[in-house]
């Protein structure tokens, strides 16, 4: 039965929303920064504690490990206690990791502090999403998610930006000083204005579906984000396979349990699934091409570390406007052609990335970031909600979750796979009499440019099936 939304109250009656949210919106940019601007001072890192390559990645793999495994329990986690208690831990939890890595005198503290940091924002990420559906109300949704959107997208994209000009005026501890500094604004923000929209039902908590959950959630994220540096070796193989097998165990479970400790019903709603799956998609896209990106500036350019975070702050900008225009342009026109559009623009980014070469200007690079910046943040709000738009609101709390551990899952199985694509290209231009470095890094950038062109044009054929949002009973 499809039962439209024509009630204009929000769930839950609050003055100003937007003050609620900015604890968690401030929270969730901390979360994504760091998820990506460790990636231009891992140089600095290697050279500070004297690691390699394999050990320094382990700052990347160990954060998004434990995202991986605390995601899934975000929202048990708001039927057990309340959401402005979660906040603040999380938020505190965030903090406390910061300064650990900040002030870290060895490699075994700075990894410590960065798994602390993984707590908080795989807590953070799903509560935004889940209590922007109780406190806004439904023709107010989507600018809400738009502002979401921008935080999930410009922290991404405005990274390389902010770590290079931290890094060329200070040192990469600053990276964790300046979040310390978002992060006590965020937890003041949320101690006077966070509320605690559900009713706490506090189900009894199944043990065996939490140990599949961390053992397969766990097993893939950490199989995958090895695999970029081991390839697929018997201990990555391993990992992956015990991975999947408790992921297929920890469904069934959840299926046929009356209170799962994550509901998949939710992935019964058609267009839930629908909204799921073009949100992933374009997050492999974002995690791909921004991954990239900023390393070929450097390496196959040759530009250094700080100019190459200004050549990127154009697009940054451009993101963080467009995301804030998608969710006002969903409330006035759905999803529907908005995500069509914006999948068509990153296939023109992705194709004018191809066209890079070693005497490729900053300007061209400009505008190909500038357009891909353009065409991501243009369908990822209105597609994640459509999505949670379509959920009826016992099941905000689980799709909210699913996608946002879903994500973590796509965005280390994207990283991994550009990681490969770009060793592939730099050995296929050896073999073939290449003798420059920075040429081959170009071709191998451009192997992993391809992947982010395949997932755009996926994107746009799977963008057909969307619909205009309505609530769905099941």
């Amino acid at each position: 039965m499809i039962q439209k939304q024509i009630f204009l109250k929000a769930r839950v009656d609050v003055k100003h929303p937007y003050l609620v949210m900015l604890g968690l919106y401030l929270g969730a940019f901390s979360g994504m920064f760091s998820e990506t601007s460790l990636n231009i001072a891992l140089p600095q890192l290697m050279d500070a504690f004297h690691i390699s390559a394999g050990i320094a990645q382990w700052l990347v793999v160990g954060y998004m490990l434990v995202i991986g495994l605390v995601l899934p329990f975000t929202s048990l986690l708001m039927k057990c206690f309340p959401v402005r208690k979660l906040t603040i831990f999380a938020l505190g939890a965030f903090m406390i990791g910061s300064l650990i890595s900040g002030f870290a005198p060895d490699f075994r503290l700075l990894l410590a502090g960065r798994m602390i940091q993984g707590i908080g924002t795989g807590m953070i990420l799903p509560m935004m999403f889940s209590v922007i559906l109780e406190v806004f109300p439904p023709n107010k949704i989507g600018s809400a998610m738009g502002v979401a959107s921008l935080v999930v997208m410009f922290a991404p994209a405005i990274g390389p930006t902010l770590s290079g000009t931290l890094l060329g005026m200070f040192s990469w501890r600053w990276i964790f000083f300046s979040l310390v500094i978002i992060l006590a604004v965020a937890m003041i923000f949320s101690v006077i204005y966070m509320v605690n929209p559900y009713k706490l039902t506090k189900p009894k908590i199944d043990g065996i579906s939490c140990l599949t959950s961390v053992i397969g959630f766990g097993g893939i994220v950490l199989g995958v984000s090895l695999s970029s540096e081991f390839g697929f070796s018997v201990p990555v193989i391993l990992a992956l396979t015990i991975g999947i097998i408790a992921i297929i165990l920890y469904s069934k479970r959840q299926i046929h349990m009356e209170t799962p400790v994550l509901d998949l019903k939710a992935l019964m709603v058609s267009r839930f699934r629908t909204g799921s799956i073009l949100v992933m998609v374009n997050f492999g896209i974002v995690l791909s091409a921004l991954y990239l990106l900023p390393q070929y500036i450097q390496n196959g350019l040759l530009i250094p570390v700080a100019t190459a975070g200004l050549v990127l702050l154009p697009g940054g900008l451009i993101n963080a406007f467009i995301s804030y225009l998608s969710g006002q342009l969903y409330d006035k026109f759905g999803a529907k052609y908005l995500v069509k559009i914006g999948f068509s623009i990153s296939i023109m980014g992705t194709i004018l990335l191809l066209f890079t070469s070693s005497n490729s200007s900053a300007a061209y690079i400009i505008f190909c970031h500038i357009t891909l910046m353009i065409g991501i943040p243009l369908a990822m709000a209105p597609a994640q909600t459509s999505g949670l738009n379509a959920l009826p609101g016992n099941l905000s709390r689980d799709g909210s979750t699913i996608i946002n551990t879903m994500q973590q899952i796509v965005g280390a199985i994207s990283t991994a796979i550009a990681t490969c694509l770009l060793g592939m290209g730099q050995t296929s231009y050896f073999s073939n009499g290449g003798k420059n470095e920075s040429e081959a890094f170009i071709n191998g950038s451009h192997y992993g440019f391809y992947f982010a062109l395949v997932l755009s044009i996926i994107g746009f054929i799977i963008s057909f099936r969307i619909k205009d949002t309505k609530t769905e009973k099941l």
